[in-house]
């Protein structure tokens, strides 16, 4: 089996419209959820989110371009363009057919979908605009990427709730290893902050109005986020020969499903995912360093996860670094496991752990070092992405430092 490096990475996100100022963020411990800017906000009983201000549609795309882009959409191109340009590839002839966009989204074109309900049922309206269905698609931030760079090899979106960026990295980390394809664009996308989406997710009872403290005792529920990041997936041989600059190696990935509840974790299923990455990466299990959490600032995972990873771990639990991400960018849903990976990247590159913020008291069935408040220097060699999704669907993903 060939080797899978990552060669290029883009986000935007709450807490940065690149991977350098997502960085600083994480390093300072900067948090960005804050009250929600959008119509009809003061109808919802949950206020708050990790929505990227300030972005102008318009400073990024044309008209045209707008009437095919949902917003989930547009941060998907945003996040490959940054990708695509770091890793310095260019796609013609057989590197493109050979080469393919694999994206995760749970949501897709959500806000197109709301502002045309409000268009058809609200204001009464009785036609709606052409491309709707091309905007709302799942697969339409997909399928405009591989349109934007003449990727014409295995094209498609995966939809799995909170897992669907680690699945889809997954998929297309096991075609570049496989040899099916020589260069993979994958990642994850997701725009749900709009008054359907935080509605919809209201009726869940697992919101907090206030804030994300994953893993604290008083943690009172998770916080939505939005935003995107994509990464360029290559084959190891192929990169070395072009010279490009390898951020780290894709080592492992395994799934799994509960098949025992659509909305309550099992501690089993999240177990059998981690052992699986760690197995398929060939790695020892002291060698993992530290893993991003899944962690959602919900009691129902926080406990599942440390319960988890305690599981399989052992004694080595007690020595793992484990924070959440989401406590500063919020969970974007089918985007989430995507943005997260770039703390995964941060922790092999420049030997910095993103902390948890928010934390304030311990919590006795979360007994692991979950890096509280402060971001930590640290050198690690193997790192894991933990993402469990709802319908019992897990997905993890390991990296390491190139030898």
């Amino acid at each position: 089996m060939r080797r899978v490096v990552i060669t290029g990475a883009g986000t935007i996100n709450p807490l940065g419209t690149d991977v350098a100022s997502t960085f600083e963020a994480f390093r300072e411990g900067r948090c960005g959820i804050g009250p929600l800017d959008i119509k009809d906000v003061d109808r919802l009983s949950i206020q708050i989110g990790g929505q990227i201000k300030g972005y102008e549609e318009a400073s990024h795309f044309n008209r045209q371009q707008l009437a095919l882009y949902d917003r989930f959409t547009q941060f998907a191109l945003l996040a490959a363009r940054q990708a695509i340009s770091q890793s310095g590839l260019t796609f013609s002839g057989d590197l493109a057919d050979r080469s393919g966009v694999v994206l995760g989204t749970s949501g897709g074109g959500l806000t197109t979908q709301d502002e045309n309900y409000r268009a058809v049922y609200e204001e009464g309206k009785n036609r709606v605009h052409p491309f709707i269905v091309p905007r709302l698609m799942n697969n339409a931030a997909a399928s405009h990427v591989s349109i934007e760079w003449n990727l014409r090899g295995p094209t498609f979106t995966v939809a799995t709730a909170c897992a669907s960026s680690n699945h889809a990295m997954g998929q297309a980390f096991n075609m570049v290893r496989s040899g099916m394809s020589k260069v993979m664009i994958t990642g994850g996308s997701e725009a749900m902050l709009c008054f359907g989406g935080i509605k919809a997710w209201e009726g869940l009872r697992v919101m907090s109005k206030d804030a994300c403290r994953p893993f604290s005792a008083t943690r009172n529920g998770m916080v939505q986020g939005e935003g995107a990041a994509v990464y360029v997936f290559e084959d190891y041989e192929h990169a070395v020969a072009r010279g490009a600059d390898i951020l780290c190696e894709v080592a492992g990935f395994a799934m799994s499903s509960d098949a025992s509840d659509i909305v309550t974790p099992s501690k089993q299923g999240a177990a059998r995912a981690i052992a699986g990455a760690v197995n398929d990466a060939g790695v020892a299990l002291d060698s993992v360093g530290y893993i991003n959490a899944h962690g959602t600032g919900t009691a129902a995972n926080d406990k599942t996860e440390c319960a988890a990873v305690a599981d399989v771990f052992g004694h080595h639990a007690d020595h793992l670094m484990m924070s959440s991400t989401k406590s500063m960018h919020g969970h974007l849903i089918g985007g989430t496991g995507a943005v997260e990976l770039l703390a995964c990247i941060m922790a092999l590159k420049d030997r910095v752990i993103a902390p948890t913020i928010g934390y304030e008291e311990s919590d006795p069935e979360c007994a692991m070092d979950v890096v509280p408040n402060e971001a930590r220097d640290a050198k690690v060699d193997v790192v894991l992405s933990n993402a469990f999704a709802f319908g019992g669907l897990n997905a993890v993903i390991a990296l390491r430092n190139l030898n």
